[in-house]
């Protein structure tokens, strides 16, 4: 029997507002004010969920259960098996020694922790963004960061920060693939409306991130570098996404930037070196300060017999970069996930309307488990759809093709060549498992909360508030975007989630359907810091376990005001001359 979702329980909007909104407040409460563990915050957020969608909201109780299981799977495979698989590829490098040579040679590049926070943090890390997305860049350049000697706040906080302006095209492109699919709007025109939002954020959030890092006075210090870094980021970001499409939109602008950041501080250097690895301008109690942040530029070049250990060093993540780029890619994941679909009369290959091959999955690489109990026994209602539509639950368990695969076997091979044996390997990889033990259950937890929030209808009763501000929608409906990936630590879900609400409301207030579509990613990258799942990811990464209150308190702020100034980009974009220009498809 079909559950119909009910987004007003209560006959009156506010009370079942404030209701939906339970878990949510009791998960952020138990973290930032009460100073819970993440893990048994986020087990609290799903108690208190189950309890609200069963006994305010209607949900069945089994179909409560399935929803929360189906999430917590999400949880296990992919998210969690990007952490846990990164961590231990750190944890190698680490303990014969690589990783200091790693680190030194960046010094080399600049001893400016400035710069080197710029190129780590926001360049390398958008190309992890673009090419894994998922939580992979946090956890490459939180790890990377802390082994540079940042403090964990400042490593966790900053990478959350710098993972902002390219999460809309995570992952080769997926949240604007999805947007356009769940939205039924063009693809193109989506990718080209959201290139013309974020690349403003892509010279902004540079000078933010090391205004929060440095403070004011630091930041301008350096704002050549900085700009150069956002401006040859934005201008390929802008140029991908509105003549070719979503999928190397960061992947392109990111090895650009590095390129030019690089090339860049061979000819220019700051005139005084900040050295200090902790946050400026508040109590950084997570890791002793230098006493002296500044020193004389003092030349530095490499030996000539120490290259060869470099390149040993880099090895390990050169390997990673080109194994998560492959297992990245739409080519590889159907070589393996699908296989062409054999007519089982005819024995020959189905074909569709047009003559294609028709491919279905693979069940020894990607085998399909359907949640029956809630695949499509649960239904979407006006006006959070168009029209009444039943929801999948299908897990397809990618064992394989799934990015942390891709890490695990970059791992195995990179530590062969780093001399480790087999048994060391394993011993490692156990060791690992351990240390990351409460994070995954965090991890895990947290899908299953969001996962329970979008089957029950706790988060369209939400969005629906949003919905009802009218004139001032745009804004809105860009902070409906980042409530989403708050709520579910992605971009592409919080799409799946409210897309087509925001097609359905734009509409109906005359808006642009494409610009508010894209309002929900870009607006959506800001929420990405926030999220409890990468701000686990970022305390697992940095080994400052039990800190994630700490962590959120530090970048809720910033969280906020990035939405905030895209929600004011937007607005600008809905209303105002020449900004109303730059919307794709018209009204």
């Amino acid at each position: 029997m079909v559950w119909q979702q009910i987004y007003d329980p209560f006959g009156n909007p506010v009370i079942s507002t404030i209701m939906a909104a339970v878990p949510v407040v009791v998960m952020l409460a138990a973290l930032a004010f009460f100073h819970i563990k993440a893990h048994l915050a986020a087990l609290l957020a799903l108690a208190s969920a189950l309890v609200i969608a069963i006994f305010a909201f209607g949900m069945p109780a089994n179909m409560a259960g399935s929803a929360a299981l189906y999430g917590a799977a999400n949880g296990l495979l992919p998210i969690g098996w990007i952490v846990l698989n990164i961590i231990f590829l750190h944890r190698l490098t680490t303990e014969n020694g690589s990783f200091k040579v790693l680190q030194d040679s960046l010094a080399r590049i600049t001893d400016d922790r400035r710069l080197q926070l710029l190129l780590i943090a926001f360049c390398f890390g958008a190309f992890f963004e673009g090419a894994a997305g998922f939580g992979t860049p946090v956890a490459v350049t939180g790890a990377i960061l802390i082994g540079l000697g940042f403090s964990p706040l400042a490593a966790s906080g900053l990478a959350l920060i710098a993972n902002t302006a390219p999460v809309a095209f995570g992952a080769l492109g997926t949240p604007i693939i999805t947007l356009a699919k769940v939205t039924g709007l063009d693809e193109m025109e989506l990718s080209m409306m959201v290139g013309r939002q974020l690349p403003f954020f892509s010279v902004i959030v540079p000078f933010w991130l090391i205004w929060a890092f440095a403070g004011w006075r630091k930041m301008l210090e350096i704002w050549p570098a900085i700009l150069v870094a956002g401006v040859s980021f934005a201008v390929p970001q802008f140029l991908v996404s509105n003549y070719h499409g979503p999928m190397l939109v960061d992947v392109i602008a990111a090895l650009i930037s590095m390129a030019c950041l690089t090339g860049f501080l061979k000819v220019w250097k700051p005139a005084t070196v900040h050295t200090s690895a902790a946050l400026s301008g508040r109590v950084d109690n997570s890791k002793i300060a230098e006493e002296h942040d500044e020193k004389p530029i003092a030349s530095a070049t490499f030996a000539s017999d120490a290259k060869p250990a470099v390149m040993r060093a880099w090895m390990p993540w050169i390997i990673l970069t080109v194994f998560v780029f492959a297992w990245g890619t739409q080519g590889f994941k159907n070589l393996f996930d699908t296989r062409p679909a054999i007519d089982p009369v005819t024995h020959s290959a189905k074909l569709d309307p047009q003559g294609k091959p028709l491919r279905e999955a693979n069940p020894i690489f990607a085998p399909v488990v359907t949640f029956g109990t809630i695949h499509q026994q649960i239904e979407k209602v006006p006006p959070v759809v168009p029209a009444p539509k039943t929801e999948d639950a299908v897990y397809k368990f990618t064992w394989l093709t799934s990015t942390g695969s891709g890490i695990l076997l970059a791992a195995i091979f990179g530590g062969l060549l780093m001399g480790y044996s087999i048994p060391q390997l394993v011993k490692h990889y156990l060791r690992t498992i351990w240390v990351v033990r409460y994070s995954l259950i965090t991890i895990v937890a947290m899908l299953a909360l969001g996962f329970l929030t979008r089957y029950s209808g706790l988060d369209a009763t939400m969005g629906l508030a949003f919905a009802a501000t009218g004139i001032f929608y745009p804004m809105f409906g860009t902070l409906l975007g980042w409530l989403g990936v708050a709520l579910t630590g992605s971009d592409t879900a919080s799409n799946v989630l409210f897309g087509g609400l925001q097609r359905v409301t734009a509409e109906q207030l005359g808006l642009s359907p494409v610009l508010m579509a894209a309002a929900n990613s870009s607006g959506g990258v800001m929420g990405k810091m926030v999220d409890a799942q990468s701000i686990v990811v970022a305390s697992t990464a940095t080994r400052w376990y039990g800190h994630e209150g700490e962590i959120l308190r530090y970048v809720f702020f910033h969280s906020v005001i990035l939405a905030i100034l895209v929600g004011g980009l937007v607005t600008l974009q809905a209303y105002v001359a020449p900004f109303s220009h730059m919307v794709v498809g018209g009204h």
